[in-house]
């Protein structure tokens, strides 16, 4: 198939010549292939994940809390009986997100199959967390305007969730609190996609720090020569 390109890895071998002994040892295909059902295996595990019943909620590492100027104010809503409240925003917006989360697996999936020979060279030759910057750069846009709706249906039948964006929104144009803390929608589909990539980067951990336990000779292939 690009027959007329620089074999991936002579590129590969320039950019990263510790690597060379290993990398060279496989095909252009396999690596691509390899690649691939890693970027599927990070996606799976994260959507899996989270997009379930409590996958938020139940995980301290990403359950969404109060937005900053409502965690100021949460101690003096509990005192005046606004407790009630408080709870069902911080349930609402963790279901909402585990909603959002739920429809990522076609977006992911489209970014994996648009992933470019470039592509491979920056994610075999980057970083640690190599394929879950290579998600956010290919598909925050496009989770974002997934994400966002399903949120703004969740929050949007809670009377609370219409106050704060009104106090919240006064209070960002006076430079009283952070202006991405200003919508709560926006602020939970940002949150939500932290957690999605967050889950992606654990994977990806585990995967390069044990590739034999991996249970695909692909994976072990690729990522074992690094």
């Amino acid at each position: 198939m690009r027959r007329l390109l620089i074999p991936l890895f002579t590129l590969l071998l320039a950019a990263a010549p510790l690597a060379q002994a290993g990398l060279d040892a496989i095909s252009n295909a396999d690596a691509s292939a390899g690649l691939k059902e890693a970027l599927a295996k990070g996606a799976d595990f994260a959507v899996g994940s989270l997009g379930k019943s409590n996958g938020f909620l139940g995980n301290a590492k990403v359950k969404i809390p109060l937005p900053g100027a409502l965690q100021k104010a949460e101690k003096g809503m509990r005192l005046v009986g606004m407790g009630k409240q408080a709870d069902e925003l911080v349930d609402t917006m963790n279901h909402a997100a585990e909603n959002a989360v739920a429809e990522a697996r076609p977006i992911l999936s489209d970014a994996i199959k648009k992933m470019s020979v470039q592509d491979a060279k920056d994610i075999l030759t980057g970083g640690d967390d190599s394929v879950t910057q290579y998600f956010k750069r290919t598909s925050a846009e496009p989770l974002t305007q997934k994400f966002n709706p399903i949120v703004k249906a969740a929050t949007s039948k809670l009377k609370l969730a219409e106050q704060y964006n009104n106090y919240a929104g006064k209070a960002a144009s006076l430079h009283l609190i952070d202006s991405k803390d200003a919508d709560i929608d926006a602020y939970v589909t940002q949150k939500a996609m932290d957690g999605l990539f967050l889950m992606i980067a654990e994977e990806e951990k585990k995967l390069r720090a044990n590739p034999l336990e991996a249970g695909s000779a692909l994976l072990k292939k690729v990522f074992g020569a690094l």
